[in-house]
């Protein structure tokens, strides 16, 4: 998946909204201690570098340079290159000792892992029995009924052929993703829960990055198809501007899955 966004990797830092802080305060307030994270998949940084004010320690991965070449730089952050896979003692060399991390964190990721894999890696960093788990995903940005009949049908044509199938997890809003891990304390279940929302200020030519920073979009361009035709950049070009407004608050709802790893 990394190598989907490599030609991309700038736009894809700069075309992605930031995460509400209410989340990691939420997701802290479930870890009995701050002293290491493990943020994986980390693209650009964005959720490490909005972990780092409360945790001691992260340690930042992905599989990605060119990801990793743009993310946020901090004292406290360890941005660190891996192989897709890792082996035990590679996971001991780059991320931490066996119950070492109090909370691993995935944003917008998990539904490209291997996942049996992953927990098994999961399971062994975080301190037993209450290490957490907490991985988020958000769908495409709501703007306004205009512009979202537009989307739509995009969406649902042009941009549909290219759409990988990890995506209908997203489109699920994680609630089909395997998570095998207990509710934490204080709730019942693992989620998805959905309390929390983005928004990042748009004009259209932002809007637009953000469709190109897209996965599908980018394996449509690889293969030599280009969906936003001047036909199909017109027709969003009218939505925008029909309420005579330049910028607009587009909005992502936030759909989390949090656990703890257990004995």
């Amino acid at each position: 998946m990394a190598d989907m966004f490599v030609k991309q990797a700038k736009q894809y830092a700069e075309a992605r909204p930031n995460y509400p802080e209410e989340l990691f305060k939420f997701i802290a307030s479930k870890t009995p201690k701050h002293e290491l994270v493990w943020d994986v998949g980390t693209g650009s940084g964005q959720a490490a570098a909005s972990l780092a004010p409360i945790y001691k320690n992260v340690i930042a991965t992905d599989t990605s340079p060119k990801q990793l070449e743009f993310a946020i730089k901090l004292p406290n952050i360890r941005y660190q290159l891996t192989p897709p896979t890792m082996s035990i003692t590679e996971l001991e060399q780059n991320v931490a000792t066996q119950s070492g991390v109090d909370l691993v964190t995935i944003a917008t990721a998990l539904h490209w892992f291997d996942l049996p894999q992953f927990y098994k890696q999961v399971k062994w960093v975080l301190k037993k029995p209450n290490g957490v788990i907490a991985a988020w995903t958000y769908y495409w940005p709501e703007i306004n009924e205009s512009v979202d009949a537009v989307f739509k049908s995009f969406h649902s044509v042009d941009y549909e052929p290219f759409r990988e199938p990890q995506h209908k997890l997203v489109e699920n809003k994680y609630m089909s993703i395997d998570f095998p891990f207990e509710p934490v304390d204080g709730v019942d279940n693992t989620g998805p829960f959905d309390q929390f929302v983005l928004e990042k200020l748009m004009d259209l030519d932002d809007y637009l990055t953000f469709i190109r920073s897209s996965s599908g979009y980018q394996t449509a361009k690889n293969r030599g198809v280009e969906l936003l035709t001047d036909n199909m950049m017109e027709k969003f070009k009218v939505a925008w501007n029909s309420d005579g407004q330049s910028k607009k608050v587009a909005r992502f709802p936030v759909y989390l899955r949090i656990g703890k790893v257990g004995n």
